[in-house]
């Protein structure tokens, strides 16, 4: 019997701005059973995919694509905001709603060709996965597919990853 995840997912109305439901994932993750449903269920997907690493996007993409490197037996390579690796880097700019943010990842994280999932805890309008996606392209990665455990399906993301290829254990 599967562990319905959605029963560990609290909603937070008007947070962090009036008018947001906030999708409150800290239950879940206090809940060992629940987190683990989730980790395994990412990791029966990805078993057999011949991935060379699982890229987090910051910072709860690392949440969930640490446990998840970890269970696979691979790598795990953090995407990170602007000035927080220590070597060489490259990134990427991206637009948010209001201005701009910035992606980075080591240079040297990746080989070309390398085959990686792209994880982060929420896809809502997309930006921010499809910047990472770009950033590993740079690299010469293959991104097999962008995986999250929440989906916002009413924000459009999935549309702004075009074909890109995604899934999400939940969607609102």
């Amino acid at each position: 019997m599967s562990l319905d995840l959605t029963q560990f997912v609290r909603n937070i109305p008007d947070f962090p701005i009036p008018g947001v439901q906030f999708k409150d994932i800290t239950p879940l993750l206090g809940n060992a059973q629940a987190f683990d449903a989730a980790i395994e269920h990412f990791a029966q997907r990805y078993a057999n995919q011949q991935l060379q690493a699982i890229v987090g996007i910051e910072s709860r993409g690392f949440i969930f694509g640490a446990p998840l490197a970890l269970r696979l037996g691979i790598g795990f390579v953090p995407i990170r905001k602007p000035g927080k690796l220590p070597a060489q880097t490259i990134g990427v700019d991206y637009s948010l709603e209001y201005g701009t943010n910035r992606l980075e990842i080591h240079n040297d994280a990746l080989q070309a060709g390398d085959r990686v999932v792209v994880v982060d805890d929420l896809l809502a309008t997309g930006g921010t996965v499809v910047a990472a996606c770009d950033l590993l392209n740079q690299l010469g990665a293959e991104v097999v597919e962008a995986a999250f455990l929440i989906e916002l399906t009413f924000l459009g993301g999935r549309e702004k990853l075009g074909n890109r290829p995604f899934y999400a254990q939940i969607q609102y």
